[in-house]
Order: C-alpha cells, then sequence, then structure tokens
C-alpha cells in the first residue's frame, strides 16, 4: 500500500466483548467504524482511544448511550463517503445515485464483501462472542490513491 492510503477498521456485533486480538487488529488504523450491537458504551471507549470512531446503534444496543447513536450515519473519509448501518433493511435512500462509494453493516455476524451498482457493500462479520459455528472477523478497509478501494476480512481467533 501507498504512503497515502489510510486504513479503516470495520468492526462489528462485538455485543459487550473487546477481544485483545481486536485491540491488536485496530492498532495503527486512521479511523474505526463500529456497525452496532456494541451492547456497552465502554467498548466504544477502548476504541475510540485508538482511533477517530464512527458508530452506530444495533438492535442490542439499549439505554441513554446508545439513543445517542444514529440507526445509519455517513461518514467522509479519504474523499470517500461511507455509509453505516447495522441492518442493511434499515438502509436509508440509494446509495448508488447519492455518491456513496462503501457501505459497512453488520447483524448477521457474516463477513460479507460485494459490489453493487458500484458501491461496496461490507459486512466484517462479528467480533464479539461466537454464535454458532460463524468466525470471529473484523475488516481492514483501505482507501488508496485515488479512492482505490481494497477490503481484507481477518479472522481474529481460530
Amino acid at each position: 500500500m501507498s504512503q497515502n492510503s489510510l486504513r479503516v477498521a470495520l468492526v462489528s456485533d462485538t455485543h459487550n466483548l473487546v477481544r485483545p486480538e481486536l485491540l491488536a487488529f485496530v492498532q495503527g488504523s486512521d479511523a474505526i467504524i463500529h456497525a452496532g450491537d456494541i451492547c456497552d458504551p465502554d467498548v466504544l471507549d477502548q476504541l475510540g482511544r485508538i482511533a477517530p470512531l464512527t458508530a452506530v446503534r444495533g438492535n442490542n444496543d439499549r439505554g441513554a448511550w446508545a439513543e445517542a447513536l444514529p440507526v445509519q450515519t455517513v461518514v467522509d473519509i479519504g474523499g470517500v463517503s461511507i455509509v453505516v448501518v447495522h441492518e442493511l433493511p434499515d438502509l436509508q435512500g440509494d446509495p448508488a445515485t447519492q455518491g456513496i462509494g462503501v457501505v459497512v453493516s453488520g447483524h448477521s455476524h457474516k463477513p460479507a464483501q460485494d459490489t453493487r451498482d458500484g458501491v461496496l457493500y461490507v459486512n466484517p462479520g462479528s467480533a464479539g462472542p461466537r454464535r454458532f459455528k460463524l468466525p470471529i472477523t473484523a475488516a481492514m478497509l483501505t482507501i488508496g490513491n485515488g479512492a482505490a478501494l481494497h477490503v481484507e476480512h481477518t479472522r481474529l481467533v481460530d
């Protein structure tokens, strides 16, 4: 990656579990995006000490701290507009016509990546407690020169 690329850690569904592997993964990132199901504001405090943090409310986030979080938000990083929403069905608007480059969502606990109508859709999977036999993952979005996008999912634990 070039000197000018930005690294954005994509995290979701921590469910109040901040693994040391997750903290190591996000270290050195330029920004962190949490796509909901945080379950405790301490999770946001820990991540926010590492890099600028954007977070949305998930279906398991309750209480005054969670009410303060948006269900959907847009953040611009390195010239790329990124929409963050916990559940894709809650996505408002049409990213393809709104100049959105990336949609980050969570909820399913399944890591996924797809491009639709020129928009990159990424689910980093779940970095929290294991659910069924799904992997424990997060993803790194690299924004390169000319807003070139690259996503890499990482298993945090075996």
